[in-house]
């Protein structure tokens, strides 16, 4: 079979098997599709598919094969991303300064200190610190990982229970984007990469100095014009932020924070964001579970998944709940922020992949990264739906804070 055939069998394989999964056992209330996707990602990966049939699985998802879903994956997640900055409004953002610095601060900060309380606990049994980790970077990177908001499954959650665009969905974004500039900028500590540091800086100048120059071109272009330049803006900034140890996400979510919705009518970006999720993601969510490395390595693992979700749940809803103490929340907010807050998805398993790459952690930390961050995507809707009902019931989900 030529490569294109058997890249269009995989195509088959990730848009066919989490829709069947998804449609015949009815998933929708504890596992939205977008959740069904992630876990068949890791299923089809070489972990469980691989292990059961390593021969086949080697045929279907080939380098050459990989290669290719990666590339369509990136571009459509890179679509996604910046949709999200679009959706962000900057004034907005400033307005609620205090309350976004205060939320975003203790919602990072909080969860972190729980993680590195459960990294330092790890340290004293073999197995789970990679081979070239110092203590520090260890606790750091487990903390991280624990502390961690995956922005592009919180978009598709709020956009699952319809409060992206109400001020609740909005603030919720506001944090976890000022929560996703700074972990990818604390990866860059723990891998001490002065250089790239020199770079990370020379980027965000050059990127702020830029923006100046787009927004007032992009002020200037017809619609038509400004669809084509949005792109190639796109493009840049992450190739920039990905040049500069960013990571093309960052420099994704960064092209899109600067852009106006009004340049583009939001019916125009809603059916491009319906069409990105339709057409596009699936690739994202199931090419990223193909690279994971899984090996169970016992029992312990489910133990310090648990360990590690514990860490990561209950350090969100502490922060949450402290925030809403010092900002004066309404009540119930605390609880729905938090437990939005707290789901993984891929970008924690983005995370821990690096982490495992550069030999900070192990493949059995891996496997418990990427079990927390399964169990907490999971957890989420159905935790959230009701407590948004009773929310809903009392007013509170379409008054913006102060």
């Amino acid at each position: 079979m030529s490569t294109t055939e058997i890249f269009l069998l995989a195509m088959l394989l990730i848009f066919t098997a989490p829709y069947l999964v998804w449609r015949f056992f009815k998933t929708e209330y504890f596992a939205p599709l977008v959740v069904v996707q992630i876990i068949m990602g890791i299923v089809l990966g070489p972990g469980v598919m691989g292990a059961l049939f390593p021969d086949y699985h080697k045929f279907v998802f080939n380098p050459d094969v990989t290669k290719t879903l990666n590339g369509v994956a990136q571009w459509g997640v890179m679509l996604f991303v910046m949709l999200a900055g679009v959706e962000l409004d900057l004034k907005k953002v400033w307005q609620y300064r205090r309350e976004s610095a205060t939320t975003a601060g203790l919602s990072l900060g909080v969860p972190l200190v729980f993680g590195c309380a459960a990294a330092v606990l790890l340290m004293n049994y073999q197995g789970w610190m990679g081979a070239k980790a110092a203590n520090w970077q260890f606790m750091l990177g487990t903390g991280m990982a624990c502390a961690v908001t995956a922005l592009p499954v919180l978009v598709l959650l709020l956009e699952k229970l319809d409060i992206l665009r109400q001020p609740m969905g909005q603030r919720i974004m506001r944090y976890a984007s000022l929560d996703d500039v700074a972990i990818w900028g604390v990866l860059a500590l723990i891998m001490l990469d002065w250089e790239r540091v020199g770079r990370q800086a020379g980027f965000l100048v050059a990127f702020t100095l830029l923006t100046f120059a787009f927004r007032k071109l992009m002020a200037r272009l017809n619609a038509e014009d400004r669809w084509y330049v949005a792109l190639i803006w796109l493009i840049a900034c992450a190739f920039g932020a990905d040049w500069a140890g960013l990571h093309f996400m960052v420099g994704a979510f960064l092209a899109g924070v600067v852009m106006d919705a009004e340049w583009f009518g939001i019916e125009n970006l809603d059916r491009l964001f319906n069409s990105v999720l339709l057409v596009l993601m699936p690739v994202f969510f199931l090419s990223t579970g193909l690279r994971t490395k899984w090996d169970m390595g016992g029992y312990s693992v489910f133990f310090v998944a648990g360990l590690l979700l514990v860490a990561s749940v209950g350090g969100k809803l502490a922060g949450a709940h402290i925030a809403g103490k010092m900002l004066n929340w309404k009540s119930g907010e605390a609880s729905i922020i938090g437990w939005l807050l707290q789901s993984k998805g891929l970008i924690e398993i983005v995370f821990a992949n690096i982490l495992l790459d550069k030999q900070i952690i192990t493949n059995e930390t891996f496997t418990a990264l990427l079990l927390m961050a399964a169990g907490s995507t999971m957890l989420t809707i159905p935790i959230v739906h009701p407590k948004l009902n009773r929310a809903q019931n009392r007013g509170l989900v379409g008054q913006a804070s102060s």
